[in-house]
């Protein structure tokens, strides 16, 4: 299972900008190693990374349940865990792609 433990708000957004830039980079590495192939397949992995990095910055920054700290921790958590899953996501269809 994939558990997340945020530390701060500031920390989740640099791993959800790490992870983003590496799903990005070997996006990158693909497209310069397989000249040509699969150039559509990529843009779509590029294009829900961005999805991804955007839907979980809002989320950072909109955070539910204000007030009930149990519940704040959970939408955090529950970030976190998703951040994990998408990019595990990405990383498999590059991997697939490379096959």
């Amino acid at each position: 299972t994939n558990t997340y433990f945020m530390a701060s708000i500031r920390n989740l957004k640099k791993d959800v900008d790490f992870l983003v830039d590496e799903v990005i980079g070997d996006c990158m590495l693909y497209l310069h190693f397989n000249k040509g192939k699969n150039i559509d397949e990529i843009e779509s992995v590029l294009k829900q990374t961005v999805d991804l990095r955007n839907d979980l910055y809002y989320r950072i920054n909109h955070p539910e349940g204000r007030g009930d700290a149990k519940q704040v921790r959970a939408h955090y958590k529950a970030i976190g865990n998703d951040l994990l899953t998408g990019v595990n996501d990405l990383f498999e269809q590059i991997s697939k792609l490379a096959k």
